[in-house]
């Protein structure tokens, strides 16, 4: 049987150019397009598809906080792999409308925060609408009947439901990006590239001061590097937080794997999402790796040194 991917739909959402991205060998019948971020998630635990791709955070606007719940508080899925996706709208409308004909938008909120200035200035007076994705808007758009004159979304999607564009590059920041993250079910992990990430969440013990201090120590004295670092309510009432990590490096590299026992030691539970390669996406949201004061040779060193010490070798 071909391999299916779900993906948050409808057809010509910004994740479905990222699933062409994470999987360019897929064809239109292996894609699968889902009514939300939760549905993606369905689909992969079930087996119904062999793997999903969901967006994660965004430059501009943050985390994507539908994800990090499933993240943090679904059945447990493993992060193996990403990528990032350009983020550029555009005002589409059906065939025949003028921008002085709009005066109702449709578009997901991420894109809505991204364009406020242009609409500001442009369409003072339009009333705004959010749904679930830019295609979706695009889709309502090219309805018969529609509710809606002008969609905020991707050219593709524009293009798809047969819309013409009243306006491009209508982004208040021309370098804003998405990452996102391909999500598979629990299994083997991609093997160590040498530029790779992990992911986890950390569930403090109690609330008490030092708590993300003693966290973040455990990757500070082993030199390990955090691409991000985000606290959210666990949902077991007000004042109680975890903090979502990305660290680089891959768990079988002996400063992660240490840093990781570390934080087993000082936390109530930690959620291993998964290491994965760190792709290359081309914008300031993925700097450069920075370079390491240690190895993992010197850590090897250290545990043979400690195993000595241990034996009563004083040499």
């Amino acid at each position: 049987m071909p391999n299916r991917y779900a993906y948050l739909g409808p057809e010509g959402t910004f994740t479905e150019a990222a699933l062409r991205d994470l999987r360019p060998d897929a064809t239109e019948d292996d894609r699968v397009p889902c009514d939300g971020v939760a549905a993606v998630f369905d689909a992969v635990r079930s087996g119904a598809v062999d793997g999903g791709v969901v967006p994660l955070e965004n430059s501009v606007e943050g985390g994507v906080t539908t994800t990090i719940a499933e993240l943090v508080n679904g059945e447990p899925l493993l992060i193996t792999g990403e990528t990032a996706v350009p983020v550029e709208f555009a005002l589409f409308a059906r065939p025949g409308t003028v921008l002085e004909d709009v005066k109702r938008v449709a578009t997901h909120p991420h894109a809505l925060a991204q364009c406020r200035g242009w609409l500001s200035r442009r369409l003072p007076n339009a009333d705004t609408h959010t749904v679930s994705s830019t295609a979706a808007a695009a889709r309502a758009v090219a309805e018969p009947g529609a509710a809606y004159d002008a969609a905020i979304c991707a050219v593709i999607a524009g293009e798809r439901y047969g819309l013409h564009a009243l306006a491009t590059g209508i982004g208040d920041r021309a370098d804003a990006a998405t990452r996102f993250i391909y999500l598979s079910r629990g299994g083997a992990l991609p093997e160590p590239t040498g530029a790779d990430l992990t992911s986890l969440v950390a569930f403090i013990t109690d609330d008490h001061p030092g708590a993300l201090i003693e966290v973040l120590n455990q990757f500070a004295v082993r030199g390990v590097n955090l691409t991000r670092l985000e606290s959210r309510p666990t949902g077991d009432g007000l004042g109680n937080y975890c903090f979502c990590i990305d660290a680089e490096g891959h768990v079988a590299d002996a400063r992660v794997g240490e840093a990781l026992m570390g934080i087993r030691r000082v936390c109530r539970d930690v959620r291993f999402l998964g290491s994965y390669p760190r792709r290359s996406r081309g914008t300031e949201l993925d700097p450069p790796l920075r370079p390491r004061t240690t190895t993992d040779a010197d850590f090897a060193e250290a545990e043979r040194w400690l195993a000595r010490v241990r034996a009563g070798d004083i040499d």
